[in-house]
């Protein structure tokens, strides 16, 4: 699930430009950020996950750190951690089990590598819903109403032009929220973020491809 709701911010991070053309106004919004994205050299963001239910009701919220750059990436969430060295993805549990797949084999996933190569780019109709106050909020739905999720909108700041929060809207009307607490554009990355070492996990954990 992690991997699943994460997804969803990076798909500022692909190409608007490539999408269905649907409302124009969304798209200006969409491309500001994703140009961005698209020219850094290295991003580093942490955010805020809140889950909320069709009645209201708060199920808490965890903290997201993110370390990206180009088509890897390393995102962690308490002692889960997901690891991207552009090939292979490896998904640790935060107990003794990682799993590990080719990136072309998560194809019914919204991978960060598929959205930056803009592979979703016929997923979605989208519409600017508002423009008041401090956000431009896009909505955008899914063309295949197989997926699990209803709806999902995104909130940019206007003026930095960049993504404030999104949420996401799931077949049972439950809430997922993912709220930008800080991101860096122009983040200094270090290699190792990005490469899977098993040293660095307990000595009994398990590989599993």
């Amino acid at each position: 699930m992690l991997k699943f709701y994460f997804a969803f911010l990076l798909i500022t991070s692909s190409s608007f430009s490539s999408f269905a053309q649907n409302d124009p106004d969304a798209k200006k919004v969409m491309d500001a950020f994703g140009i961005q994205v698209k020219n850094s050299k290295g991003i580093m963001a942490n955010f805020t996950l809140k889950s909320i239910t069709s009645k209201g009701k708060s199920n808490g919220s965890k903290s997201l750190t993110l370390a990206m750059r180009g088509e890897k990436y390393n995102l962690k969430q308490g002692a889960t951690e997901i690891i991207c060295d552009g090939k292979n993805v490896y998904n640790f549990d935060g107990n003794k089990t990682i799993t590990k797949s080719a990136v072309e084999e998560s194809s019914q996933t919204l991978s960060p590598q598929k959205l930056l190569a803009g592979t979703y780019d016929k997923d979605f109709t989208y519409k600017l819903v508002s423009s008041k106050g401090r956000y431009d909020e896009i909505e955008m739905t899914p063309l295949d109403k197989r997926k699990n999720f209803q709806k999902v909108n995104l909130f940019f700041s206007k003026g930095k032009r960049t993504l404030a929060k999104a949420s996401i809207l799931d077949k049972s009307n439950n809430i997922t929220e993912l709220i930008v607490n800080k991101i860096n554009l122009k983040a200094t990355v270090a290699d190792a973020l990005f490469v899977f070492n098993k040293a660095n996990y307990p000595k009994d954990v398990e590989i599993l491809d």
